[in-house]
């Protein structure tokens, strides 16, 4: 994967390059496919070609605490073979906005699928892809283009987010933090409306675990009843109402009526529709429910299903990896224009997945899980090798460099420290200074 990607920036010849080895993770037919689908393939012979393009948004992300003209110059990112041409900043800028989002939508969707299917059967869960779908916020570029179609957080008294918010839904493989797909936009979009758009691609044969503002009728119906063997786990709310059909308070199948409003959405839903409701502790002694697919009780027992429910935080220590250690808690992202803030987040996603899968196969190597191996070192390791890449000009010298960049994500392999727990809470952060509020227009 990084191999090939390393084998591009390094290789500088006078001759066009081989766009061809950019190889098996990330090939280059993937990414010729994503310009021609989307009508972005280069036709004239620019410094910035579209292939190099989509692999500058990548590194964007991947390198999030340096400038852009930083990143192109430091990986030689253009194509030397136009001599006297130079690569200005306002190049860049055009470039980027030939380019567009779609490509890059393409690309993650594309690679994302095909990653999660190479080693999904080593961490099967009874047979079942392990899956979490949960929602997130990113801050933009605070523009009025952005602020004009993301809109922002609104608040008591009419202010509004300093920042205009781009609101999404990701599907993720809870093992290996793989995103499998995701959906972002205007954050006046409601979650479950992004959810009910990645349900078709939930693969078959999987186990989903949702968060609670996702119990709906709509949602997980027509999630178990499509596709083959495709289930569901919920905590369900305070004051989820059900009539017990049999087993008991503790573990027992559940009957829940369909309402109206519901009906008149999609009125293909049924009048009612069953669950497993499994009792579990919430540490305050108030009784809390989780609601699954999974009624077979002896191929499933009810501490397994407990026990699956509490990795769905992993989804949440995914969403921290990408917000605040790839994207280095950067304030915002970089773009001013409502298609380039699209055309980041998915740069962005790949980027993440990019790290992810080269952890995957790391953890393969090492025998050891995905989780074991810090997502810290392993994207500090990648940047380092890569600027070392950049500045090899022998090819020769990459399988070492490969060889050295995964044995170092297992030298330090994260200690597991049972004994210790820790509560889910945030501190408040200090302000030194007065905050400014605004006010909403309307």
């Amino acid at each position: 994967m990084f191999s090939d990607a390393l084998s591009l920036a390094i290789d500088l010849p006078r001759s066009p390059p081989d766009w061809r080895r950019l190889g098996n993770e990330l090939p280059f037919e993937w990414i010729e496919a994503a310009l021609e689908a989307k009508g972005k393939a280069s036709i004239r012979r620019r410094r910035l070609p579209a292939q190099q393009v989509v692999w500058l948004v990548i590194a964007l992300a991947l390198y999030r605490h340096l400038s852009i003209k930083e990143i192109l110059d430091d990986l030689d990112l253009a194509v030397p073979e136009l001599e006297g041409v130079y690569v200005t900043a306002s190049a860049v800028c055009q470039a980027r906005q030939r380019l567009g989002a779609e490509p890059l939508r393409w690309l993650f969707e594309c690679s994302a699928q095909a990653w999660h299917q190479e080693d999904h059967s080593a961490y099967l869960f009874h047979g079942m892809s392990l899956l979490a779908m949960d929602g997130t916020t990113l801050r933009l570029a605070d523009s009025e283009a952005n602020r004009t179609h993301f809109g922002a957080q609104k608040y008591a008294a009419g202010r509004v987010a300093n920042h205009p918010q781009a609101k999404g839904v990701t599907l993720t493989a809870v093992p290996t933090h793989l995103i499998l797909d995701a959906r972002f936009g205007p954050y006046a979009t409601s979650e479950a409306s992004f959810a009910k758009d990645l349900i078709g691609s939930i693969p078959d044969s999987s186990l989903t675990i949702f968060d609670s503002g996702f119990l709906s009728a709509e949602i997980l119906c027509n999630l178990a009843g499509q596709g083959h063997c495709r289930h569901y786990l919920i905590p369900a709310k305070s004051n989820t109402r059900w009539k017990l059909i049999e087993g008991t308070v503790e573990d027992g199948l559940v009957e829940m009526e369909v309402s109206d409003s519901a009906m008149r959405k999609d009125p293909t839903l049924p009048a009612s529709w069953r669950a497993r409701a499994v009792r579990i502790g919430d540490g305050t002694g108030a009784l809390k429910y989780l609601l699954t697919s999974l009624t077979d009780k002896k191929t499933i027992t009810a501490k397994q299903v407990v026990d699956c429910y509490w990795r769905r935080w992993a989804i949440e220590t995914s969403y921290r990896e990408l917000k605040q250690t790839m994207l280095g808690s950067a304030h915002t992202l970089r773009s001013m224009t409502v298609d380039g803030t699209m055309q980041e987040i998915w740069g962005a996603l790949i980027a993440y997945n990019l790290v992810r899968i080269e952890i995957a196969k790391a953890a393969l190597e090492a025998k050891c899980q995905p989780t074991d191996i810090s997502f810290v070192l392993a994207l500090h390791t990648i940047q380092f090798e890569l600027f070392i890449a950049a500045a090899t000009q022998a090819q020769g010298k990459l399988p070492a460099t490969l060889s050295r960049l995964r044995a170092r994500l297992v030298l330090d392999l994260k200690t597991q420290r049972p004994d210790r727990e820790f509560e889910r809470v945030v501190k408040a952060k200090a302000q030194r200074y007065p905050v400014t509020r605004l006010m909403s227009s309307a």
